[in-house]
């Protein structure tokens, strides 16, 4: 077998050796333009994982490699002079110019064929090789040269970034911010050999254009980062290396292979440098082809498609996590200014994998000084209360806890009337220990029903039905209860979940604009002002039915693309008329409804609005709109926003994942200065205490979990150890329920240890 890898960085290197030892007849050439001596960068990380890995696949390698790290178990974050220790994390650091004259040394002992200073690509050698491996980079010259049968996709990323080095040495990993007269930025700092570290600074757009910074200026840059980093370098100065001025470019691609040419690395795919080294992954990947090569000797093909199975779910993973993390770093400016306690542990959660439970089994004594910072903030005389089961106030009604009943719609409804069903459902969850409820959308009118099991609140029977429901909840425990009142808009005459065939639809459809919510569906009819004035008058009766049903809040439904939802996002809303236009005039109608609810509801009693954040989709609201959105509905007295997203077209495409909608949530509560909601995807208590924590909303509502766990809530506080309060025909329970799930917790956590990476501190 014949292998060209034009390419001669670690991740080809790296392939060179592993499958140069599995088939030593293979006759495997690297192609490398630039000399053997040459190097870009300095230092490379790699984590406890990762030195396992290598340390089973090539014990040589190894040896070479951590006989030449830096290795560190701390990491520091720090903020204008502030630091704050993290211990338990493994990382180390090697000298990416000594990675590679140790990764060619390996290469040489074992028969891999180098040459230096000879530039190729694919049309040069796939006639005379059995597999070509593209490893030559993210400015790779066959992935372009293949770009369309690839599916190649490159995004610039805002941020600038400049990498460079610095004598200064370092005994963690470390974060350092600064805020400067411009706008904060930030290093990544670790140190990659004696007395030697690299350091990559990062700014957002605006922080570097105030700061006068030129691309191709290594020395301005030197100058000014040195003097605003001059207490951090502490007399040491910066080292550059073509260090210019850069955006990172994200790249993804559709295929990895064309007949005998298979990408690798940064030429395959990107992930940006905040959650560990592309050197890392690219030597991950390595390993993966590597293996599928010589399981497949004789078959090219099968090969790749080994490789694309075990390779692309955690590629798509790792960039996705990569994508969370440079988020945050892209409006560090809405983070910077937060206690610095909570600012830190949104450095270290800021990817989703870590949570506060996982940093706790790392580094309990820094838990232990977020929870206590969090708690002094929000006045709660215990300090060691999680943040989920601290009190809090919407308007001035008080709530036991932060976890929210997210409104669920149970199609139970007849003609509109709740039945016992609703009492048992809601009265549950109550008896549960759910801090608000808020019940399924409940129609203003018959015809604004989603289906012929929605609930409704358009007359006094259904007035009186969830006044049983309301009171069960009042007399028998302390949660309070929302009802979310709406109008289907576009999206009525639908079917029951469970049933097979859509009803005819008896009466005529509304829309802010006459455009249906899926392609086939029947067309909606635009709203003149006497249909707005019915409709809002609507809304108004039933805020006077929902006062007299005993409710504790009313949320406005204005999200999924229902009826108001339908005026606010511009996808929906075509209008030429004083409805139509920019966000302000398409506001108008929603807002006014709303105004006319709160003049209705009494005083002393919250309203909140639930509104989509974005749509998902091309052209739809955009995050300047959603903070416009929630700052007018605020303005007009709206007590707290419900933040959601997406469902307002049938063609969206919307990102999801764990606690996926949050980062919207975090948007309005840290842009607009609004008491946020948040839901998407939130399945247990450590997520909620890790959002709460962050301040990434203020509440977290909870809609499928609670549905086959209606206890949720009680379990969580066994599962912190929460002694509280529970009916009393259920108090002997605690004796059973508390002792299990403090054993449950200590299994759980120890298993996560075990299957924490050996250290490899000591292995030097």
């Amino acid at each position: 077998m014949k292998i060209a890898v034009i390419g001669g960085g670690p991740g080809g290197l790296y392939f060179s050796i592993l499958t140069k030892m599995a088939l030593p007849s293979a006759q495997i050439d690297v192609f490398e333009r630039n000399k053997a001596d040459d190097s870009f960068g300095f230092g490379v990380v790699f984590s406890d994982e990762t030195l396992s890995e290598f340390l089973t696949r090539d014990p040589k390698s190894y040896d070479l490699i951590r006989t030449n790290f830096a290795y560190w178990d701390e990491l520091d974050v720090a903020r204008d002079g502030e630091k704050v220790r993290i211990s338990g994390n493994g990382f180390c650091g090697c000298s990416r110019k000594k990675l590679l004259q140790l990764l060619q040394q390996r290469c040489s002992e074992e028969g891999v064929n180098l040459h230096f200073e000879t530039e190729k690509t694919h049309t040069d050698v796939q006639n005379d090789y059995d597999i070509v491996v593209a490893a030559d980079g993210i400015g790779s010259k066959v992935r372009q040269g293949l770009a369309e049968h690839f599916g190649t996709k490159i995004e610039q990323k805002r941020n600038r970034f400049v990498w460079m080095g610095s004598t200064k040495p370092l005994d963690a990993f470390t974060y350092f911010f600064r805020n400067t007269e411009h706008g904060p930025i930030v290093a990544h700092s670790y140190q990659y050999e004696e007395n030697i570290s690299t350091w990559i600074f990062e700014c957002t757009p605006e922080t570097y254009e105030k700061c006068g910074f030129k691309e191709l200026d290594e020395e301005d840059t030197i100058a000014k980062i040195q003097d605003y980093f001059k207490e951090e370098l502490d007399g040491h100065g910066l080292i550059s290396n073509r260090s210019h001025w850069r955006h990172f470019p994200h790249i993804t691609n559709d295929k990895w292979s064309k007949d005998n040419i298979v990408l690798l690395g940064d030429a395959k795919a990107t992930a940006h440098y905040s959650i560990g080294s592309g050197t890392k992954l690219a030597m991950e990947s390595a390993i993966a082809l590597s293996d599928a090569i010589v399981a497949n000797t004789d078959n090219c093909n099968k090969a790749f498609e080994q490789y694309d199975a075990a390779r692309r779910n955690r590629v798509e993973m790792i960039q996705y996590a990569a994508e969370v993390s440079l988020d945050w770093f892209e409006n560090m400016d809405r983070h910077i200014s937060k206690p610095f306690n909570q600012f830190a542990f949104g450095v270290m959660t800021r990817a989703k994998k870590v949570t506060f439970e996982n940093m706790a089994i790392r580094d309990a004594s820094f838990t232990q000084k977020v929870l206590e910072e969090y708690n002094a903030l929000h006045h709660t005389n215990n300090k060691n209360l999680p943040a989920a089961f601290a009190s809090y106030t919407i308007g001035s009604m008080p709530i036991e806890n932060r976890i929210v009943m997210a409104p669920m719609g149970q199609y139970k409804a007849k003609e509109g009337v709740v039945n016992d069903w609703h009492k048992v459902h809601y009265g549950t969850r109550a008896l549960g220990g759910v801090g608000l409820i808020i019940a399924e959308m409940t129609a203003v009118s018959s015809e604004g029903r989603i289906t012929n099991g929605c609930a409704g609140l358009f007359n006094e029977e259904q007035s009186k039905a969830w006044k049983a429901v309301t009171d069960f909840i009042h007399q028998n425990s302390t949660s309070k209860i929302a009802v979310q009142l709406g109008h289907s808009g576009p999206k009525g005459g639908g079917k029951i979940p469970w049933e097979a065939k859509t009803p005819e639809v008896k009466h005529q459809l509304l829309a802010a604009s006459a455009i249906p919510f899926k392609p086939d569906g029947d067309v909606p009819k635009s709203m003149d002002v006497s249909y707005m004035d019915s409709i809002k008058t609507a809304f108004v009766r039933a805020v006077q039915y929902a006062d007299a049903a005993g409710f504790d809040m009313i949320e406005l439904q204005a999200h999924h693309g229902f009826l108001l939802g339908s005026f606010i996002s511009p996808l929906t809303n075509h209008r030429s008329d004083e409805f139509g236009g920019d966000i302000h005039a398409r506001l108008k109608y929603p807002l006014a409804v709303f105004e006319a609810m709160r003049k209705a509801w009494p005083k002393d009693k919250p309203m909140s609005v639930r509104i989509s954040a974005c749509d998902w989709a091309e052209g739809g609201t955009t995050e300047a709109e959603s903070i416009i959105i929630s700052e007018a509905f605020s303005k007009a007295g709206a007590d707290i926003i419900h933040v959601s997203t997406g469902n307002t077209v049938s063609y969206q495409k919307p990102k999801m994942g764990r606690m996926w909608q949050t980062p919207f949530s975090d948007i309005i509560k840290n842009k607009a200065d609004v008491p946020t909601i948040t839901c998407g995807y939130i399945q247990d208590i450590d997520q909620i205490n890790t959002i709460l924590l962050n301040n990434k909303a203020d509440l977290v509502a909870l809609g499928r979990p609670l549905l086959l766990d209606p206890y949720f809530v009680r379990n969580a506080m066994a599962y912190e150890q929460i002694d509280a309060d529970v009916p009393p025909p259920y108090t002997a329970g605690k004796s059973h329920l508390y002792p299990f799930k403090k054993s449950e917790r200590r299994m759980v956590e120890g298993m996560k240890k075990a299957l924490k990476p050996e250290s490899h501190q000591t292995k030097k």
